[in-house]
């Protein structure tokens, strides 16, 4: 790095006026509390907590924290933001939940990184947790593995297959823990879905529906004036230069998730967003979290006039609309099953609620995404949601992406990890990263 970037490199971090010093946590003892969670759950003691840094803090990071923090098995130790409007509010959040919440222990200051590579270089941070957009998550990925950080990544996990796959490498060249955010892996009416499936008890499976929004588009958003405190820049990280818009990154006034997603330059539209739960699911059911399609087929029209995913086993999946939103329909040779948040539906009607037996095929249990991350750091072992399930569902959301971008047939080696005699595909497995952030593909 030249003399004149580490200067910037300095110079780049903000800490907000309520935390200018590092402190430690004070945590009081659960000897001395009692020593249960309001889900009955014991404290952790205070030498058994993890410290964790989070990687940007807009709704979805701000909603981490808390979801962390309630397991009561965490000190948040560190933040990396480049809007100082979003990290001040999350600091507000964690004082405000420590108030509520004195039994679990009380606020102290924490740090605020404009440049995560200050938060990545701190050796009392365990783990980070990143909710950037899209287009950052595999430069963060790669550098706190390197870092020898533990990791929990929102989904969808990477914006392009070869960066998901250098997010496995770098995973497992560094021996981390990584739990990719598809939180519905944590929720039993799903893993009852993916339960009912595996065991047949809908028959073999023929078709799977997937019902999700669209695809995204190419950036289009007029330039307006970046707000006070935004790292524009930063922002756009290994990206090539674009004009601030509002909808890309709202001001804190907006509570609402921004539409940086929509854009292919940031995110995969709809199809990665919900795509990356939905399509998890089916994955998960079909038993394919090591694999995917092997065709994918645009809508032509005519015979597909759905997008259309043909796997080795014959099974058909498709991104179509039906009557359930942001839901997955399976049809077998003997019935059906519907499952979306909240609701499974099957027929025959009884097999939505079937105890399924001690002897048949279960899936891994986890009640709880964020205390199950923090399990597997404890034990060294996967968690439910490990950087390659994540990545094989990133895949197939990616690879709807190119063929509606193509607008043709591709023909995909799941193990290889490329086309058939398809150059034009091939390109779009990953894109240019400016050097500064850019990782090997």
């Amino acid at each position: 790095m030249k003399k004149d970037q580490n200067a910037n490199y300095n110079r780049r971090k903000f800490i907000t006026t309520s935390a200018k010093a590092f402190a430690a946590f004070t945590i009081v003892p659960r000897f001395v509390l009692g020593g249960k969670m309001p889900d009955g759950t014991l404290y952790t003691a205070p030498s058994d907590m993890i410290n964790l840094g989070f990687i940007g803090t807009g709704k979805q990071g701000r909603g981490l924290t808390e979801s962390f923090l309630k397991t009561g098995q965490i000190r948040i130790a560190a933040i990396s933001e480049v809007y100082k409007d979003k990290a001040d509010l999350t600091i507000d959040k964690i004082k405000n939940f420590y108030a509520a919440n004195a039994a679990i222990g009380s606020y102290a200051d924490i740090p605020v990184y404009n440049d995560m590579r200050e938060l990545l270089s701190l050796k009392n941070v365990d783990a980070v947790v990143i909710a950037t957009p899209d287009h950052w998550h595999a430069a963060a990925a790669v550098r706190a593995a390197e870092a020898g950080k533990d990791i929990y990544c929102e989904k969808p996990l990477a914006l392009t297959i070869k960066e998901g796959r250098a997010m496995v490498n770098a995973t497992r060249k560094y021996n981390r823990v990584f739990q990719t955010g598809s939180m519905q892996r944590s929720w039993p009416e799903f893993r009852q879905a993916v339960e009912l499936v595996r065991n047949g008890y809908i028959g073999e499976v023929k078709s799977v529906k997937v019902n999700v929004g669209p695809p995204p588009q190419q950036y289009n958003l007029s330039a307006e004036p970046i707000p006070a405190g935004l790292d524009w820049t930063t922002w756009l990280g290994p990206n090539e230069p674009a004009a601030f818009n509002t909808e890309l990154a709202p001001p804190v006034s907006k509570d609402v998730f921004p539409n940086w997603r929509n854009y292919r330059e940031f995110g995969g539209g709809m199809v990665t967003d919900w795509g990356a739960h939905m399509f998890d699911i089916a994955q998960w059911a079909l038993d394919m979290d090591n694999s995917g399609p092997v065709e994918i087929i645009a809508p032509d029209g005519g015979e597909h006039p759905n997008l259309t995913f043909r796997y080795k086993n014959g099974v058909i999946m498709t991104h179509e609309k039906w009557e359930w939103d942001g839901a997955v329909l399976f049809t077998g040779t003997e019935g059906e099953l519907r499952i979306k948040r909240g609701q499974i539906e099957t027929t025959p009607a009884p097999l939505a609620t079937r105890i399924i037996g001690e002897n048949e095929k279960h899936v891994y249990k986890s009640e709880n995404h964020y205390k199950d991350f923090l399990n597997a750091i404890r034990t060294r072992t996967k968690p439910i949601c490990d950087v390659e399930t994540g990545h094989r569902t990133a895949s197939v959301c990616n690879l709807a992406n190119m063929a509606y971008r193509l607008n043709r047939r591709l023909q995909w080696n799941p193990k290889k990890e490329t086309f058939k005699n398809d150059a034009e595909a091939t390109a779009l497995l990953g894109r240019p990263m400016l050097n500064e952030w850019g990782i090997k593909l």
